[in-house]
């Protein structure tokens, strides 16, 4: 295990990061803080991890960070761009060109193959896929033979398959993953992690992954740790039992 300072993460090679990032529901006795100045940052072309006990905050920070959910107080930047701040439709715009999101329901649309949904972002921005990325991506996922299905005519995990692939056909800057595992079973699930591992190794993506799986967080490259809306613990390099041993210290 290696302990360190989560803000210590170099500006010059993060993806996103969050700087005094406080995020506070309801007022006086009601009052909850989900986030409580959390300073931290992600690193370009790693894979990262956000864990902790229910309710420490964890899917409300990679909400932040996505631009999703605003802060009550404190920055988020992506990159060197200051995104709390921003207008809800510039806002929308980098959602849509700079950030990917794989999430624990599939967000599919019923009515169009794999490939028409894994490229639908990029028509609605109105591009079309660069080939080599989309063949590249298509192959990383193993979803050669399934393009002209819809998705009803696919597993869970091949529908989570074209989820990933849809996130990464647009090489966007980052990709948050919330759950992204919940709904499968372990074989599919790790086929799901171990695509979303080569996409960082081999296609140089950059990923943050909220999960609440052990053996998920030993897929990426470092652990972020959060209770009570702060940030406690970090590993590197973790294994499933660092990750338990880890999440037995702080009581979940």
């Amino acid at each position: 295990m290696s302990l360190s300072s989560p803000a210590e993460v170099s500006t010059a090679t993060t993806a996103a990061r969050a700087e005094k990032a406080s995020k506070i529901y309801g007022s006086g006795d009601a009052e909850v803080r989900a986030l409580d100045e959390v300073d931290v940052g992600f690193e370009r072309h790693r894979y990262s991890a956000i864990m902790g006990p229910s309710g420490s905050g964890k899917s409300t920070l990679l909400h932040c960070l996505a631009g999703l959910d605003r802060l009550t107080a404190g920055k988020i930047y992506l990159g060197d761009t200051e995104i709390s701040s921003l207008s809800e439709k510039r806002l929308t715009l980098i959602r849509r060109d700079q950030i990917g999101f794989v999430f624990q329901a599939y967000n599919l649309i019923p009515t169009l193959t794999a490939k028409e949904n894994i490229v639908l972002p990029l028509a609605l921005a109105g591009n079309k896929p660069d080939q080599a990325t989309f063949d590249r991506v298509v192959d990383t996922v193993g979803l050669r033979d399934r393009l002209g299905h819809k998705p009803n005519e696919l597993s869970g995990g091949q529908q989570q398959r074209v989820a990933v692939a849809r996130a990464l056909v647009s090489q966007p800057e980052i990709i948050f993953a919330d759950e992204p595992t919940g709904n499968l079973d372990s074989r599919a699930g790790s086929e799901i992690l171990g695509f979303m591992r080569r996409a960082v190794d081999e296609l140089g993506q950059t990923i943050v992954m909220v999960t609440h799986d052990p053996s998920a967080a030993s897929y990426a490259d470092r652990v972020v740790f959060l209770a009570d809306g702060k940030i406690t613990e970090e590993l590197l390099n973790p294994t499933t039992d660092s990750v338990i041993d880890t999440m037995k210290k702080l009581g979940a």
